[in-house]
Order: structure tokens, then C-alpha cells, then sequence
């Protein structure tokens, strides 16, 4: 049973993608597809599979591996995005996410309403969003574009924005998707920090990243995930070297691949015939 206990609960997870492969057919298939009857082939892939672990209060997770592991898919199911096929997730606590920053963004109208839609999405009273309206557009510092449509932004502008409004009220379940780095340096600053500030009020929090630097940084712990499964579960500094490891053997076995295919062919013999 999920445990109350923990910010997040994840028990034998599975999330299963359909994929319709259409097949060539004959004649009379293709009158059948005239009919309604497509010929089509159902074929699966699971993204995740039977992914177990819980997240205490005041815990912050760090999620690592290569691209296509199922890393960013598991942010998608712990936001609610994508629904489990297989096992459950219970969140104990309000969720914030930080997944693409600015893709909620209604692009025709200003920054400043934008505010306000994504408050009432994320569930915030109009009259907190209002009050805390100031701080956010002070964080974004964005200018005058706080009154332009989105769709005048640039992607940098959207994220900041982005960012600031996702972490204004301070949530007891923050997830983020490589967002650390959004900005230039110097709100690069002030978005570290405000993850720092969000860690220090004992808030969980699960981040999935690249920079394996912000994984030994901000996370009490680490898992490592490939192919949809967990591999390995422990200290962010233990997980990364696992990782570490597995990418130097990876490469290794890519490199000896490679010399194989490259080596030069012996040249052939000749044979002198005396002329008879």
C-alpha cells in the first residue's frame, strides 16, 4: 500500500506507448480499407517498466542516463501528464514542474496574464497569484516584454518566465527537467539558488540532468536509469561513477568495434610462373 509517509510513491510502474505500424496489402486488403477495415499491425513499446522507488519529505532525487533511458517519461507520469499502464504513483503534496519551460504558455497573449492562466492551472487562488505577481515578474526580468504577446519572446524569455512562475509558491514536490542551466550566467545564479532555497524548506524534489555536477550538488540520492528500468540506486557521487563506468565501457567496446572494421586487409599473394 502507498505510504503516507513519503512525498512520492512509485510501485512497479509502467508506462506503455501503442505503435500502429500500417502493413502494404493486396488489392482486396485495399478494399478493405475502404471499408473501415484497416490492416494494421499493433506493436508495443514500454518506455517503463516495473519502476519502484519512494522519496521521503525533504528529499531531493536525482535521475540520470542516457538519452531514450525513460528518464523525461517518468517526470511526464510523476506530473500526471501520462497516465500508468501498469503499477501506481501516489503524490503526498502539491506538484510543481519544471519540465519545458514556457510550453503551458498561451502564446497570444501577454506574460503578465500568462501569470494568472498558469497559477489557476496549477491550482493557486486568484488573490495569491496576484500578490505574488510583483516577485515574478521581478525574477523573470524581462522588461517590458511582461506586456507583449508570448509569441514575441524568444525561447530564453519564455523559459525565464517559465522558471519564475514554477517555483514562486514554493511546492512540496518540485520536478525539473534540465532547467538549471536556462538563462545567461547570471540567472543561471539565481535559478540555482532558488533550487537551493526550495531544498532548504525540506521540500522533495526529483531532477533529471545531463550535468551529473547539479545531480552530486542538489540530491540526497541517485538513480540510473536505461532501457525504461532502474540499474542502480544510491549516493549521487556512487550513481555517477556507476555511470561513469558504464559510458568508459560502452565506448571502450565502441572503439574496439570500430578498430575491428578498420583494420587493413592483407595484401595478396602473388605468385611468380616462370614462363614455360
Amino acid at each position: 500500500m502507498p505510504d503516507s509517509a513519503y512525498a512520492v510513491d512509485v510501485q512497479d510502474l509502467g508506462i506503455r506507448y501503442n505503435l500502429r505500424l500500417t502493413r502494404r496489402t493486396t488489392l482486396k486488403g485495399s478494399l478493405a480499407e475502404l471499408v473501415g477495415r484497416k490492416q494494421q499491425v499493433e506493436s508495443h513499446f514500454w518506455a517503463l517498466r516495473h519502476i519502484n522507488f519512494k522519496i521521503g519529505h525533504g528529499e531531493s532525487l536525482g535521475i540520470v542516463g542516457p538519452n531514450g533511458a525513460g528518464k523525461s517519461t517518468l517526470l511526464l507520469a510523476l506530473a500526471g501528464i501520462l497516465a500508468p499502464n501498469e503499477g501506481s504513483i501516489t503524490l503526498n503534496g502539491r506538484v510543481s514542474t519544471l519540465l519545458t519551460l514556457g510550453a503551458g504558455f498561451e502564446m497570444e497573449v501577454s506574460g503578465r496574464d500568462n501569470i494568472g492562466l498558469i497559477g489557476a492551472f496549477m491550482g493557486i487562488r486568484h488573490k495569491t497569484m496576484q500578490q505574488l505577481t510583483p516577485s515574478i515578474i521581478e525574477f523573470a526580468d524581462i522588461g517590458p516584454f511582461i506586456d507583449a504577446p508570448v509569441r514575441t519572446y524568444s525561447t530564453g524569455m519564455r523559459a525565464r518566465l517559465g522558471f519564475a512562475i514554477a517555483t514562486a509558491v514554493a511546492p512540496d514536490i518540485l520536478l525539473l527537467d534540465e532547467v538549471l542551466g536556462t538563462g545567461d550566467e547570471e540567472f543561471r545564479g539565481r535559478s540555482q539558488q532558488r533550487i537551493r532555497d526550495l531544498v532548504a524548506r525540506a521540500k522533495a524534489i526529483v531532477l533529471v540532468s545531463h550535468d551529473l555536477t547539479y545531480i552530486t550538488e542538489f540530491c540526497d540520492r541517485a538513480i540510473l536509469m536505461d532501457m525504461g528500468q532502474i540499474l542502480y540506486e544510491g549516493s549521487p557521487a556512487e550513481t555517477v561513477e556507476f555511470y561513469k563506468e558504464r559510458v568508459r565501457q560502452r565506448k571502450r567496446m565502441l572503439e574496439e568495434e570500430a578498430h575491428r572494421f578498420t583494420m587493413p586487409l592483407p595484401k595478396p599473394v602473388t605468385l611468380d610462373r616462370q614462363a614455360s
